[in-house]
């Protein structure tokens, strides 16, 4: 058993990964050879079953790791939010939509030139159906809820442990 933060686990997959491919690289570089007739020359170290066995325990200790990462996050209380990892980054997910909307609103002006061109000589204006100020007002409390919950995610995942039987 191994005890991990969220924040190492996931450095760990980085560097699964990383080797995963530097394997599938060398792999791809060296299961195959090209030599002219009658020329002799030493074939390039692989060996099929060593990478083949290598592929197999990453994969195997990755979905470990992420299993174990999830069930972390299913069950690991954020202790400021009262809510969990998973929900904490559903919510996140949400408010980040949120946002973008909010941003799209609070931009636009109070009154505005329609720019339609050739259809008619009527000048048209566009104005806003809504309160500017409330909507920039929700834009910064939702990045201020937003930046509260990955503080809290931050914290949680560099300081709280779970362990892995890897």
């Amino acid at each position: 058993m191994r005890e991990f933060t969220s924040a190492s686990a996931n450095k760990l997959l980085r560097t699964y990964e990383d080797e995963k491919n530097y394997l599938l690289s060398m792999e791809a570089d060296s299961a195959t050879y090209v030599l002219a007739d009658g020329e002799k020359e030493e074939p390039p170290a692989y060996s099929y079953e060593e990478t083949a066995a290598r592929l197999a325990q990453i994969d195997r200790e990755v979905r470990k790791l992420k299993h174990a990462i999830n069930v972390f996050n299913v069950g690991a209380v954020l202790p400021k939010l009262g809510i969990t990892i998973d929900e904490a980054l559903v919510k996140m997910a949400q408010l980040t939509r949120t946002r973008a909307r909010l941003d799209s609103m609070r931009k636009r002006l109070p009154k505005a030139r329609k720019q339609e061109y050739g259809r008619t000589n009527l000048i048209e204006y566009e104005y806003v159906n809504y309160d500017l100020q409330k909507v920039q007002e929700d834009y910064q409390k939702v990045c201020q809820e937003i930046m509260e919950i990955q503080m809290e995610l931050d914290y949680c995942n560099q300081t709280v442990t779970f362990e892995v039987d890897l």
